[in-house]
Parts: structure tokens; C-alpha cells; sequence
């Protein structure tokens, strides 16, 4: 297979053009971290933008950032971190639950929306995300959006290629907002809660004014522990005080929380965003479950009858982890039949590649929204040479 390695967007762009003229199919890469989730590749051939790097705007006091899409996003957040900022939306690193190895790169935070457990506070990528560059499948450099938020008009298509997983165009450019790093970081720790009552004091403290920034919970056995429901909150220290003040007393029908703080704080939620307790190969399916916080419960409930599973829970159980058999078309009708009965929607995000190849990897579509999303495709790229059959049959 032919791997195609271009500098510059100008290069990319040549690159794509030579492709559409013989229809040959691309599979778009960048650091290649996530390369296991979505379906089995159908291209012909490799178009990396690991080398369109440099950071290519840095404004600490407008609190903006924008480098090429091939960028490390260790370098971004390095130089973030020595100005006291922040990606507000935490994204997650792959790399332990694919297996993979690589770079994580600034371009596929926004290809792929990865947002971690900051989410619940700060927003997904895309709602961070304010320009980008790209590539189409005609092989036109395409600007949208800025450096400011206000910078929209027409269609949106800063936010239509955050979470396209590259089946729109090739991301040369992204442009971030970011945010100040916070004096102190504390998380409440409650035990022995079961998922119903867990998510019940998640719910509580979500609702409260002590602008949780992250929400939690591991039942027994993650992470090698009895049950855990864990509550963070960031800010200035006199704040910290307070709200862990008047949490405990909102939350005291549930126990005495311990106080975790430091570096053991940061490894903790470092762990939960990572998936790290499903990194191990002995599960061999790993699905990505939303819904809505309080149906949490139900939907696992209802999996857990049927399937030998394990799991749990961020944004205040909206986003469930769930590790189990590989069993192909009917264990994932299971699990969809489940979510879909509490409402959401589910992404294989890990399992062998016969399994990828049978079972629909991300949610299926109603008729009406897959017409729209093809619609969508045929506009950017109409020869479909993009990560073709990545996320549906055809698309």
C-alpha cells in the first residue's frame, strides 16, 4: 500500500487531486493512535498529515492557539502549560486501550471530538474548536472559522468536521480556545455506593451551584477497588474550601467522602478519562455507551442480565465504559437494543477486526439523518475517497 507523507496543505492538496482523477481511495492518518476504531479499512492507499506540524499561533492574553494539524498534542499542551493554560476539554489518550503506538496529534483531537471527563463543565473539543484548515475531496483548500468565537457564517463547518473522523476532508490547521489552569484541584471520594445510589449523588452534586468539572463512578472491581464515586472541583483555594464544605453537607445521606488532592488526584482522572482499567487485551470488545446521566443505571442493568460485562461511568453517567465478549452481530444487538430502550447510542471502539467488519461500529442512523450524512459526504468529498466505509457501509 502507497503512503503519502506531504509538508504543506499545498502539497496535501496536489496529493488529493491526482486521487479523485483515478478514484483512488485514502485512508487519512495522523499520529495513528486511534487506528483500531471505526470499520476495517477499504482504501487503497495512506495520506498522513503527521508532517504538516508547528504551532502557528499563540496568544496567551486572547487565550487562543492554532498549529497544523500533524502537531504533537504533547508539544501543544507543553507550551499551554508553561503560560498556566489548558485544553478546557481534557482529551484522551488512546494509545493504552487500542494498543497502539505513535504521537497523538492536534488535528485528530478535533477529527475524532476527544473529549474527557472535563466535558461535563467545559464542553466537547467541538465546542472549544473556533478554525480550521482542510482539504476536501475535490482537492481544495477550504479556511473556515478564526480566532475568535464569533467568526461563523453560513454553514458551520468548523463544527461539521469535529468528530468526522476523516470522512470529510484532510484537517491541515485547528484552532483552539484554551483556558487558564486552576489554583487547586480537590476530588471527594464516596465508597460502597451501588450504580443506582452513585449516580443518584452525582446527580445531586451536578445540580448543585459547586461546578463539578468532573463526575465518576467505578463500582466494585475498576481499578482494583470496592466501589468509588468520585466528584472533582477546581478553582481558588478559599473556593475549594467552601464547596467541599457545603457538597459534604449537601451529600451527607451518602457518607463521609475522603479528600483526594495532588498527584494522586491527577492519576486518578488521568486513569478514568484513559479507560485505563479496560487496557488490558483479556476483554476483547469495548464499547462507548451515551445516554442520558440518569438512565445510566438502567441501560447496564439491562446489559449485565444478558451479557457477561463490566463497566463504568463518567459524566455523571452519561458516558459508560463497557468491556465484554467479542460475539459479533447478536451481542451487539443486545447492547444496542438496551440503549436504545433508555436512549442513546453506542460506539464499538475496540474489538477484532471480523467483528468490526460485521457489526455496525458506530450507532446506525434513522433513514432521514443517513440521507443528511450522505448528503454531507457527496458535498465534501464526492468521489468518496476519504476513510471510505470508516463509520457506515459507503461512507
Amino acid at each position: 500500500m502507497h503512503s503519502y507523507e506531504p509538508h504543506d496543505e499545498g502539497a496535501a492538496a496536489e496529493i488529493v487531486r491526482a486521487a479523485a482523477a483515478t478514484s483512488e481511495r485514502l485512508r487519512l492518518v495522523g499520529g495513528g493512535t486511534k487506528s483500531g476504531i471505526g470499520r476495517p479499512a477499504q482504501d487503497e492507499a495512506t495520506l498522513s498529515g503527521a508532517n504538516l506540524t508547528g504551532i502557528t499561533l499563540y496568544e496567551p492574553a486572547e487565550m487562543v492557539v492554532a498549529a497544523r494539524a500533524g502537531t504533537p498534542l504533547a508539544e501543544v499542551q507543553a507550551l499551554l502549560a508553561a503560560r498556566g493554560q489548558m485544553l478546557p476539554f481534557e482529551p484522551m489518550d488512546h494509545r493504552p486501550l487500542m494498543g497502539t503506538t505513535g504521537e497523538p496529534t492536534f488535528g485528530a483531537v478535533a477529527a475524532a471530538n476527544n473529549s474527557g471527563p472535563r466535558r461535563i463543565n467545559a464542553g466537547a473539543a467541538r465546542d472549544s474548536l473556533i478554525g480550521v484548515r482542510f482539504v476536501n475531496g475535490r482537492g481544495e483548500a477550504i479556511k473556515s472559522g478564526g480566532r475568535v468565537m464569533k467568526n461563523v457564517t453560513g454553514l458551520d463547518l468548523v463544527k461539521l468536521m469535529a468528530g468526522s473522523w476523516g470522512t470529510l476532508g484532510l484537517l491541515t490547521e485547528v484552532t483552539f480556545k484554551v483556558l487558564p489552569v486552576q489554583e487547586r484541584i480537590a476530588t471527594l471520594g464516596f465508597s460502597d455506593l451501588n450504580d443506582a445510589r452513585a449516580i443518584a449523588a452525582l446527580s445531586a452534586a451536578l445540580g448543585s451551584p459547586f461546578e463539578l468539572t468532573g463526575a465518576a463512578h467505578l463500582p466494585a472491581g475498576i481499578e482494583g477497588a470496592g466501589p468509588r464515586t468520585l466528584m472533582r472541583i477546581e478553582g481558588f483555594s478559599e473556593s475549594i474550601d467552601y464547596r467541599l464544605g457545603e457538597l459534604r453537607r449537601l451529600l451527607k445521606r451518602f457518607g463521609e467522602p475522603e479528600i483526594v488532592e495532588g498527584e494522586a488526584g491527577t492519576v486518578l482522572w488521568a486513569r478514568i478519562r484513559d479507560a485505563i482499567a479496560f487496557a488490558e487485551p483479556r476483554d476483547p470488545a469495548i464499547w462507548r455507551i451515551s445516554t442520558a446521566p440518569t438512565r445510566g443505571p438502567a441501560v447496564t442493568a439491562a446489559i449485565g442480565a444478558r451479557r457477561d460485562a463490566r463497566w463504568f461511568y463518567d459524566w455523571g453517567g452519561g458516558l459508560i465504559w463497557l468491556a465484554t465478549d467479542a460475539s459479533g452481530d447478536a451481542g451487539a444487538e443486545i447492547i444496542r437494543t438496551a440503549v436504545r430502550a433508555e436512549g442513546g447510542h453506542a460506539t464499538l471502539v475496540r474489538a477484532p477486526d471480523a467483528v468490526r467488519a460485521a457489526v455496525p461500529v458506530f450507532e446506525p442512523l434513522s433513514e432521514p439523518l443517513m440521507r443528511i450524512t450522505t448528503g454531507i459526504k457527496a458535498a465534501h468529498d464526492p468521489k468518496g475517497l476519504f476513510n471510505p466505509g470508516r463509520m457506515y457501509a459507503g461512507i
